[in-house]
């Protein structure tokens, strides 16, 4: 999530502010693409650039010599070598909407009479971008924090699958598949309850994030 974030958003307000130049073309053009690969196909292919070109084996979590190891610095560096692959393989893939997304909401606010006025006050450019229309594009992300929370625990199913990794989405498919009503139900049980933790935790950011949100406030 914070890997997707810190490549669209920055690539989403640069698209807005420099519209129509080769620049936006570019970001749009490769956020499509990371679109339209599958997931699956790109663990694949990046799995075996890793191990063909730099001897990295990345299934699972963690090498055989460390997976049922103590903790320390090696095993650590060990989860790294394998977590970044899946952290490309999905992260690439939700560039594009956010990028679309944040582009589309700072192109309404930077048309709007208050980013005129404080242009014509004299405020600097990148002061009356950030401070002002920015902050306001970021309300659907906030909104939206929550939705992430489910998808943090059940993480991405076929790409798990794809590259062993020993996660939650794995788990329920074996469940479902074995008709373990009482492990997949729980699973789905917990999830739910994420859902709607994650949806106060949204309201509340969003509410701290605007004053506009918060009605009853004198």
């Amino acid at each position: 999530m914070f890997f997707t974030w810190i490549i669209a958003l920055p690539a989403g307000i640069y698209s807005a502010i420099r519209q129509h130049s080769i620049g936006e073309y570019i970001i749009s053009g490769l956020g499509f693409v990371a679109l339209a690969i599958p997931n699956f196909l790109a663990a694949l292919v990046l799995a075996y650039i890793a191990f063909a070109f730099f001897g990295h084996s990345v299934g699972g979590l963690f090498s055989p010599e460390h997976a049922n190891a103590p903790w320390s610095l090696a095993k650590i560096g060990d989860l790294l070598q394998h977590l970044w692959i899946p952290v490309i393989v999905i992260g690439l893939a939700g560039t594009a909407g956010i990028i679309r997304t944040m582009r589309a909401n700072l192109l309404d606010e930077l048309h709007k009479p208050y980013v005129t006025a404080a242009r014509a006050k004299g405020l600097p450019e990148r002061r009356v971008i950030a401070k002002y229309p920015v902050r306001i594009s970021l309300n659907p992300f906030i909104s939206t924090i929550g939705w992430n929370i489910p998808q943090l625990f059940d993480g991405e199913v076929i790409v798990a699958q794809v590259l062993a990794l020993g996660t939650m989405g794995p788990l329920l498919l074996a469940a479902l598949k074995s008709q373990d009503m009482y492990l997949a139900g729980g699973i789905l049980l917990i999830i739910a309850v994420l859902t709607v933790i994650g949806t106060l935790i949204s309201d509340i950011a969003l509410a701290a994030a605007d004053p506009r949100v918060r009605f009853g406030k004198a």
